[in-house]
């Protein structure tokens, strides 16, 4: 039978890319995954300016991130989350990044669906740019949903390590985390770059190893990165070249096993260089590895 041909397919067969727009392409295979990241468009390309680096920029991405109404924010959210459940295996999760353009049509749209809607994190940047124009609060925080495909089927959760990266006290839904750092940017960076240090967290706590993950909206595939740093496996879909061709060139940097550990060694969120590298020394690993099937439905 006929299969979808990837972007990119890593050598290890841990890292894939498909090229063109996620909703179609969902729609052709059938894999199930234990998770999905996504951070889709926000909408808040309106013009404005913020501060960069010290200097003032635009705070437009793209014309995918163009607000067309509320009405149409709520179908292109019912439609890619329709598909993206059918992606998920019945205990897995998803987690979905956002702020106040998005997140409250997101989490309407989940309830809507059936999903079971666990946690809103509330990702606090300890590093936020200023606010430019003064007549406000700076904006400082994201969201990410986090919620499960079915409401009586148990989830994973490694509820013991998030307790052990908290000092052995119960994680809060509130993560002090730093936004990308240079060393993120070697391969140049997605307008939309999430840093290693969120998707880390979100992947160790609610997958295992060898996991299959999928992003709908990849960019520059930090979730991917992330999963095969970890141990999990990855797929990603974007409309844009420029975007799966960084994200390639990321993935060739980490099949060097000496920058896998330098960059290890600097993702925040742990108590030391090395307890992350010791973590994943001692996880248990799982025999069984499941191909991803990129199968056409017929």
């Amino acid at each position: 039978m006929a299969k979808l041909k990837p972007y990119y397919k890593s050598r290890d067969k841990n890292f894939y890319l498909l090229h063109g727009d996620t909703n179609q392409l969902m729609q052709k295979f059938d894999h199930k995954f234990d998770m999905i990241f996504a951070d889709p468009p926000y909408f808040l390309s309106n013009n404005g300016l913020s501060i960069q680096s010290g200097e003032i920029v635009s705070v437009n991405k793209g014309k995918w991130d163009k607000s067309l109404g509320t009405e149409y924010i709520n179908n292109f959210n019912r439609e890619w989350l329709t598909l993206a459940r059918d992606k998920m295996k019945d205990n897995g999760t998803i987690w979905i990044s956002g702020t106040m353009h998005n997140i409250f049509s997101v989490g309407q749209i989940l309830t809507e669906l059936g999903f079971k809607i666990l946690n809103v994190v509330t990702w606090q940047k300890s590093n936020p740019p200023p606010n430019f124009s003064c007549r406000y609060f700076t904006h400082s925080t994201e969201q990410i949903i986090w919620a499960r495909k079915l409401p009586k089927v148990p989830h994973y959760f490694n509820y013991e390590l998030m307790k052990e990266l908290n000092g052995n006290k119960q994680m809060k839904d509130v993560w002090k985390l730093p936004a990308i750092a240079p060393w993120e940017k070697s391969c140049t960076k997605h307008p939309t770059q999430k840093p290693l240090s969120v998707l880390t967290r979100i992947i160790l706590a609610s997958t295992q190893p060898n996991a299959w993950i999928l992003d709908p909206f990849a960019g520059s595939s930090t979730t991917g990165i992330a999963a095969n740093m970890l141990g999990r496996r990855y797929l990603g879909i974007d409309m844009e070249t420029e975007y799966l061709d960084i994200s390639k060139a990321r993935k060739k940097e980490i099949l060097n096993p000496q920058t896998v550990e330098l960059y290890k060694s600097k993702i925040r969120g742990f108590k030391d260089k090395k307890q992350l590298s010791l973590f994943l020394a001692e996880e248990p690993k799982t025999e069984y590895l499941q191909d991803l099937d990129l199968t056409i439905k017929s």
